[in-house]
């Protein structure tokens, strides 16, 4: 076994060369003892992991069906792609969903358009007029229901109409009623209706 005395002067041996292989002679290191040797050190910033996908469905706290998002990688190689929620962007993908885009544009400007048409024959028509059984004075048996306007309607312009869209106030007397139909979130038809005892 070796002396503590040798394992120190090994040590200190090999310590000085490991050092002068790094800055050479210990002679060249006394040369400059207060000058230190800047060293500019250069970290890689870390890349960002996101992808651009389309979501194929509805994604809580992330998109609609046909959305282009960027997530984080781990979040769509997890869960988006196994679950079958989302695809990577590809510049056909990318063109296929434009082109998408435009028709479904194009298809709610015909219908706006279409509503707007049924709107202008609503208010052209004049009034509806609605018979139901008097009693005393001018108030009338029962009363003029959603369903009622959209027979009506039927029968005098030959249009079907949803009575979800119809919105009357309440009418339990003869007179003269506006009626509102919703036929698009951004339209809105005011129907005149005459309601007469018979």
């Amino acid at each position: 076994m070796a002396s503590p005395s040798t394992v120190a002067a090994t040590l200190s041996c090999s310590s000085s060369s490991w050092l002068h292989g790094f800055v050479g002679p210990t002679n060249e290191i006394s040369k400059f003892p207060d000058k230190r040797i800047p060293m500019l050190v250069l970290a890689q910033k870390k890349a960002k992991k996101t992808r651009k996908i389309i979501l194929k469905e509805d994604v809580i706290d992330l998109g609609k069906r046909g959305q282009l998002v960027d997530v984080k990688a781990g979040y769509y190689r997890n869960f988006l792609l196994p679950t079958g929620k989302a695809q990577i962007v590809t510049p056909g993908l990318f063109k296929e969903m434009q082109m998408e885009e435009e028709r479904i544009e194009a298809e709610k400007k015909r219908v706006k358009e279409e509503a707007q048409q049924l709107a202008l024959i609503f208010e052209t028509v004049g009034a509806f007029k609605v018979k139901r059984k008097g009693g005393k004075g001018r108030q009338i048996f029962g009363t003029v229901t959603a369903q009622d306007l959209v027979d009506i309607i039927k029968a005098q312009i030959q249009r079907d109409v949803d009575k979800r869209i119809v919105s009357l106030p309440e009418i339990r007397e003869t007179g003269e009623y506006i009626a509102e139909l919703k036929l698009h979130p951004e339209v809105t038809a005011q129907l005149r209706l005459n309601v007469y005892a018979n």
